[in-house]
């Protein structure tokens, strides 16, 4: 069973991150097999509540049966965490006490036979949604050699981006993961070392087919107005580039004026939003990279919700209040059942 494959990275470290507090409310933007979720709601009782987003069906389901003993108390919706604002506005969960994003493929995505693995034979597909329009076959096939070593390039970092694109282009059509690896084998051969030369060129295609860096910039914007008073961000990254959105945003957030430097005096009128909680990036221990090889990668960076005095009328304190009143607080009985009548339909679906 899938399910049972899967491992939360940094399980404990996050909890410890966000903050966790019996009766909070917390959403777990990429919901996977339930790990982190589960772990949240048993530290949340009694009386919290977890909004958990996933845009991949099969994966939802997973996570819907490991977490039915909490009942109600969990919120489960399929969708893609760039709609996060809207989604919480349609189930009245704000504001939260914290927000959580693993960014990384869950083993679920990777036992699938959706192209997300080199390791496997299989469709090229890498949606993590099937509502997503383009497949990475249709990219792989449809864009020019220019088009194709940019995006190798912009997306996965790979130095042989152009030698790659251009032996794709000579095979095509490709249309599963082994005529891509064996294509980019024939551009790379005789490669040595512990990266094989089809990793990143996957990388690159997944994140364009599910516009992963696009939707992660906006999520981040949506999570800082969806936070309370004190409320915790917390995010783990796998790859350099989401890493380099996810710090440089939050040490924006955390500063006042972001003004061009050389203006005589500031113009933007930006207040700090957030405060980072680990100045030090926070990774794996060795225990766990060991136990889970697949965790030697991330990276958690954690960043508290702060409301500047001299906020502007109407800004985020007002709004936070406001919210707040109009929420009823974090367990009122009409979120309650919410909860109750969503999660059964799920289940019951």
């Amino acid at each position: 069973m899938l399910a049972s494959t899967h491992v939360p990275v940094m399980l404990d470290e996050t909890l410890q991150a966000l903050a966790v507090q019996p009766g909070g409310r917390y959403i777990d933007c990429t919901l996977g097999g339930g790990g982190h979720a589960s772990a949240m709601l048993e530290r949340t009782q009694p009386g919290g509540q977890l909004l958990g987003i996933e845009a991949d069906p099969a994966a939802l389901k997973i996570a819907a049966a490991r977490l039915t003993p909490f009942g109600n108390s969990a919120l489960l919706v399929n969708d893609n965490f760039v709609n996060l604002k809207n989604i919480c506005a349609q189930h009245g969960f704000m504001p939260v006490h914290g927000i959580l994003f693993d960014l990384g493929l869950s083993t679920i995505q990777l036992e699938s036979r959706r192209g997300f693995s080199f390791q496997t034979d299989a469709p090229l597909d890498m949606r993590v949604s099937p509502n997503t329009e383009l497949s990475a076959a249709d990219i792989v096939n449809s864009l020019s050699e220019s088009e194709l070593a940019n995006l190798i390039w912009r997306y996965g970092e790979e130095p042989d981006s152009r030698r790659i694109a251009r032996m794709i282009i000579q095979s095509r059509s490709i249309e599963t993961t082994g005529e891509l690896v064996r294509a980019i084998e024939k551009a790379v051969p005789g490669y040595r070392g512990k990266i094989h030369p089809a990793t990143r060129t996957f990388q690159a295609l997944r994140i364009a087919v599910n516009h992963e860096l696009e939707n992660i910039s906006s999520a981040l914007e949506q999570a800082v107005e969806l936070l309370g008073y004190e409320g915790r961000l917390v995010v783990i990254s796998y790859h350099s580039l989401e890493d380099r959105i996810v710090k440089q945003f939050m040490q924006r957030e955390a500063r006042g004026c972001i003004c061009p430097p050389g203006l005589p005096k500031c113009v933007c009128g930006h207040k700090p939003t957030l405060r980072i909680v680990n100045r030090k990036v926070i990774t794996s221990s060795p225990e766990e990279i060991a136990l889970n090889p697949r965790a030697r990668s991330a990276k958690l960076r954690a960043a508290e919700r702060i409301f500047t005095p001299d906020a502007p009328k109407g800004g985020s304190s007002e709004r936070h209040e406001r919210m707040k009143s109009e929420s009823g607080g974090a367990r009122s009985p009409e979120t309650l059942m919410r909860l109750r009548v969503a999660f059964s339909s799920f289940c019951l679906s």
